[in-house]
């Protein structure tokens, strides 16, 4: 099938960076978010992320790219997109209940419903639809427009034709690499990478070392393009917790379990850059 209709909901720091990734590849894109206060916050960010790739050489039209994106409050905009892409809260009970409204507006029977949730098991959103054979997981990596990878993950249900129409769109159309990962909470790289974040938490709550020391372990002495407290505040620590929750539902070992430090953060909303500051202060 022929993806040239994009659709992506929410316009935080991932739904942007995958509605700039769309739009930089010519595609028209419709972007929805919660309120009109969310909607011009989007705005914003999409603007000043393109006018900062305008300015460091990476990309000769701003507004052009701009002008492939409308951001708009009201989901039955997306009602003709031929793929839509779910990038809202990490919140199992949010992302089933869009999926019921998806399912319901998007109008083709061929279009494709994705998520790009970073833990929660496809499964759970497909089978809230009518269409499981067209829903899979479309996994972005933060920031979108910079990082390559793109992580593919379809359920028991999903249509191999399916998987196939979302890897050429990735790797075709957008000019990423794709990865297959089996219907897991965490997936291949945050199955991967939260545990060792974790335990970077866990050696600063203990007193073992300072936040500069253990990162600057990993980066000097690892060859870590950073730290990963950093990247915690990087990713979010309200996103980290909630993929450590996910994956200790899912799998009940200790590794994954958030450590009180990350989960009184979270309730004090010291996610990091977001709010400004987290293990560090931005």
């Amino acid at each position: 099938m022929s993806i040239t209709n994009i659709g992506v909901v929410g316009c935080g720091l991932m739904g942007a960076g995958i509605a700039e990734v769309c739009a930089r590849a010519e595609l028209d894109v419709v972007v929805v978010e919660s309120s009109e206060e969310a909607a011009e916050a989007g705005r914003a960010r999409l603007a000043a992320s393109l006018h900062r790739a305008q300015e460091r050489g990476k990309l000769d039209d701003a507004e052009a790219v701009l002008a492939r994106i409308r951001v708009t409050t009201d989901l039955p905009d997306l009602a003709d997109r031929d793929l839509v892409v779910e990038a809202i809260v990490e919140n199992e009970q949010a992302k089933v209940a869009l999926f019921r409204q998806l399912d319901e507006i998007v109008t083709s029977p061929d279009a494709i419903l994705a998520s790009n949730t970073s833990s929660i098991p496809i499964t759970k959103l497909a089978v809230v639809t009518t269409r499981p054979g067209h829903v899979l997981g479309i996994h972005f990596f933060n920031p979108a427009p910079v990082l390559s990878l793109v992580e593919l993950i379809p359920s028991l249900l999903t249509e191999k034709s399916t998987t196939e129409a979302a890897r050429t769109f990735v790797q075709d159309t957008l000019g990423k690499h794709a990865i297959d990962s089996q219907d897991r909470a965490g997936f291949i790289v945050n199955a991967l990478l939260i545990p060792f974040v974790l335990s970077a938490i866990r050696m600063l709550e203990s007193g073992f070392a300072t936040a500069e020391d253990i990162d600057a372990g990993l980066v000097r002495g690892a060859a870590h393009p950073q730290g990963p407290l950093a990247l915690a505040d990087l990713i979010g620590l309200d996103t980290t917790k909630a993929v450590a929750d996910s994956l200790y539902e899912e799998f009940k070992e200790p590794l994954y379990a958030a450590p009180p430090l990350l989960s009184r953060m979270v309730d004090a909303r010291l996610l990091g850059r977001k709010t400004g500051r987290g293990f560090y202060v931005y």
